[in-house]
Parts: C-alpha cells; structure tokens; sequence
C-alpha cells in the first residue's frame, strides 16, 4: 500500500516501523551514542531507534535536539527514516542536516500503524510503501 504524506527531508530509508503514540524529544531523550531511547516514561524507553523507520506525532524539547539527530547519524545509530502527524523545525532540521529521510501529513492516524511493517519511505516524493495491515 502507498501512503502519500509530504516530503521534509530528502532521500529514501527502509526499515520496520517503530510507532510511538507520544511526542519525542532527542535531547535527554535519545542517547546519541547508542541511539536508545532513554526518555523516562516514554513508551519507547530502553528501545533503540537505529535502523528502525521512527514514527511519531511531532517532536518535542530544545532545539538541540536537531544536533543530537545529526550526532545519531554520524555514529551510525540513526533511525532509517522519521514519520511525522507534523513536521515542526527541531526535527525537521535535524533530518535534513543528518541525512534522514523523512515525511508527514500522512493522513493516517499513527496508531493505525503496526510496529514491525517493513516500510520504504521516499522523503522526495513524500510517499511511504507499507507492507502490512493497517490497525
């Protein structure tokens, strides 16, 4: 299935989805030199992002944040992709200066998506290939 969203960052990543219901925030919420999420009470947390195509309502926090999303991508533990509700400039940023593809306006509740799809977003086209189910 072809989910059409808006293209943020270009480029294209693959992965299994990993769905948050909340808001993430990558400063004190990621650790960059592991890529676990160490955010306490999050959903996510103690689950590492590296590889995965993250999915997530928005961002949340301080605009360092962008930099510690570049810093995931220089230690190899970036997600493949991010999949936004709404894109705001924290994270949008940091997709674009790390080189993660990433889209929004999916037009998909995020809780119908499955963790574990395999997923190939295309932060040029703005579209996501999912291959599964929808919730």
């Amino acid at each position: 299935m072809i989910i059409r969203g808006r293209g943020i960052a270009k480029g294209r990543g693959e992965g299994p989805l990993l769905v948050s219901p909340d808001p993430l925030s990558f400063l004190s919420g990621v650790d960059p030199a592991s890529g676990i999420i160490v955010e306490k009470g999050h959903p996510l947390q103690g689950v590492c992002i590296e590889g995965k195509v993250l999915a997530f309502p928005y961002g949340k926090g301080s605009t360092v944040g962008s930099y510690v999303l570049y810093a995931l991508s220089q230690n190899g533990h970036a997600p493949a992709a991010i999949v936004n509700t709404e894109a705001e400039s924290i994270i949008a940023t940091g997709a674009i200066i790390g080189g993660i593809p990433m889209i929004d306006h999916i037009g998909i509740p995020m809780n119908r998506l499955r963790n574990g799809v395999h997923v190939v977003v295309d932060g040029d086209t703005g579209e996501m290939l999912y291959d599964g189910e929808l919730g």
